[in-house]
């Protein structure tokens, strides 16, 4: 009897966690800081790999689905700082889907003076510091000079669709060796604390720039959001 017992409680018991990982996650609202990054980690954490979290298995696609979680966690950090330019009046379209390919935008930036910003966050261990070196970005002594491919294919098409000449910024939540800034490749690499700072400073820098009442209507609708409803 007892055996019977227990065998229906590990039954009852495995229904209950089933049914608690097999729960989908809410989907993130597109157009909203790491919405596609949040969304693909959801579609990695299947019923089967949230059970094998759950039992302290690691898989593949649960440490990717970290990896991309961790990124979004990145943007949204960022956003949150941008908030007080945000009461400037400085705008901001985030998660924005190009014509074609892949990449996407991770932050459009529209400051009241009329120019425009392309920034991209870089979430990086903060065990290994970042730098330029030989024309190369390293973190610790790993090349990752291909991490700034996105951020110079986002920025061409920004000035293809909306015809203008946006600032490249990758903004790194880690740490930028001797808190510098840096430039490779017309990027500019930034510590995330810095951004406004830096975003305020490089916008009193230039001429003000006229722009029409409506763009960062065209801006929203040329790039739309990377997830779709």
């Amino acid at each position: 009897m007892s055996s019977l017992l227990l065998t229906v409680a590990l039954v009852v018991a495995a229904v209950y966690a089933w049914q608690r990982v097999a729960r989908p996650a809410q989907r993130p609202e597109p157009g909203t800081p790491g919405a596609s990054a949040l969304a693909r980690a959801q579609e990695l954490r299947t019923p089967l790999v949230r059970l094998a979290i759950a039992v302290g298995v690691p898989t593949r696609a649960g440490k990717l689905a970290d990896r991309y979680e961790a990124g979004a966690r990145g943007e949204q950090h960022v956003a949150g700082l941008l908030a007080e330019l945000g009461r400037e009046g400085w705008v901001f379209l985030y998660d924005r889907r190009l014509p074609s390919g892949r990449t996407n935008i991770d932050i459009l930036a529209t400051s009241p003076r009329g120019h425009v910003y392309v920034l991209d966050p870089k979430v990086m261990s903060a065990r290994w510091m970042v730098a330029v070196d030989g024309a190369r970005l390293w973190h610790g002594s790993r090349d990752i000079t291909d991490r700034l491919n996105g951020l110079a294919t986002g920025a061409r098409s920004v000035q293809s669709l909306l015809d203008t000449h946006p600032v490249r910024i990758a903004v790194v939540i880690g740490r930028l060796a001797n808190g510098r800034e840096y430039r490779l490749n017309g990027a500019l690499i930034v510590q995330a604390d810095d951004i406004c700072a830096v975003l305020r400073r490089l916008d009193a820098e230039r001429l003000p720039r006229r722009r029409p009442a409506n763009f960062t209507d065209v801006a929203a609708r040329l790039l739309p959001p990377y997830l779709r409803k």
